[in-house]
């Protein structure tokens, strides 16, 4: 019986982790994804990495609000042109994979823009939903 234990779990072990490197790399393509969304001018491509849902939480230096399209005016407000929203680029800090199919990352951000350079630090919190990962809370600051 101990044996049967051992040799199933040296089978899974190289998949689990494979698994999450896998994951992993899926959760940086959604950040270059975003990356190239913005850097083209495009906010509706951008907010494609977001789970659009009313309980999508984006907190900023304003406080929590709720949901995709919220978020989408939100970034529209803040970003009315390619000159408020400048060149994106993302320092990944940390990846970690969590129970039940989530991610966690931090970073910094930086936009680079003619109207004076901007940057802060952020955390978000990605879930994989029907095979696709998606930002579910995200805080920027």
């Amino acid at each position: 019986m101990r044996l049967t234990f051992i040799v199933i779990a040296c089978l899974l072990l190289p998949a689990i982790s494979y698994s999450q490197k896998g994951d992993e790399q899926l959760v940086r393509n959604v950040l270059a994804a975003q990356t190239n969304a913005w850097n083209n001018g495009n906010i509706d491509v951008f907010m494609e990495t977001y789970w659009k849902n009313d309980s999508l939480v984006f907190i900023g230096k304003g406080g929590p609000t709720y949901g995709w399209q919220t978020t989408l005016n939100n970034y529209k407000k803040r970003y009315p042109d390619t000159v408020a929203m400048g060149k994106l680029n993302f320092d990944l800090l940390q990846l970690r994979p969590l129970p039940g199919d989530y991610y966690f990352v931090i970073g910094n951000w930086h936009l680079k823009r003619t109207t004076g350079d901007i940057g802060g630090v952020f955390t978000l919190l990605l879930r994989k939903i029907n095979g696709k990962w998606v930002i579910v809370a995200d805080h920027t600051s």
